[in-house]
């Protein structure tokens, strides 16, 4: 399906179906989005973009999120919630007189009921009990041992610090299992790198 998508292009940050994004929005531009994406329906679509310039060339693929909780400030901003509700691989952007930019996009129809495999599972606990210790991150790992595989997995790719190249690339991993052992790879190159290294990147 192709249709005009009003977006939020926000650096290091990724949306999944089912998942949610919460947003302060403050700059003009992106409280006009909010306040046309309410009077309509209520969709924003969230994507990266390749550099931090204004205007930069965008990755191919975002996910179109829907405002849930909305709260408007008396100065004009707002905090929302926005919901996954469908990836996007852009067609084109679009030449608009809208302060924010807007593209044609087709939306991706993801696999139903996606699971791991037993072994998959237990391999990406493993490598994430060592990168949350490597972090010093503190996890209630028995709350994680109850989410089933696509909040589990889809949940940790979208909050994980990696940079925009890596985590472009988990939005775009077609399958359940492809984005698990991405994710995989990713953080046993994690705890490769030295004190002084970036966080990984993909390029």
């Amino acid at each position: 399906m192709t249709r005009k998508i009003s977006i939020f292009p926000l650096p290091e940050a990724i949306l999944f179906p089912g998942l949610q994004l919460p947003l302060h929005i403050f700059e003009p531009r992106y409280r006009e989005l909010v306040g046309s994406a309410l009077a309509k329906d209520r969709l924003i679509g969230i994507i990266q973009p390749q550099t931090s310039v204004t205007n930069a060339p965008l990755y191919d693929v975002g996910c179109l999120g829907r405002i849930g909780d909305v709260e408007a400030l008396e100065d004009g901003r707002y905090n929302i919630v926005l919901e996954g509700e469908a990836r996007f691989r852009v067609l084109r952007e679009l030449d608009v007189n809208t302060a924010f930019r807007q593209v044609e996009a087709d939306l991706l129809e993801d696999p139903p009921e996606q699971f791991l495999a037993s072994v998959e599972r237990a391999g990406f606990e493993f490598e994430a009990k060592r990168f949350a210790a490597m972090q010093g991150y503190k996890v209630d790992w028995e709350s994680v041992e109850r989410l089933d595989d696509e909040t589990l997995i889809n949940g940790v790719a979208q909050i994980i610090p990696f940079d925009s190249a890596a985590k472009q690339a988990l939005l775009e991993a077609p399958t359940l299992s492809d984005r698990c052992e991405l994710m995989i790879q990713l953080m046993q190159f994690f705890a490769l790198r030295d004190d002084d290294d970036e966080i990984v990147t993909l390029q």
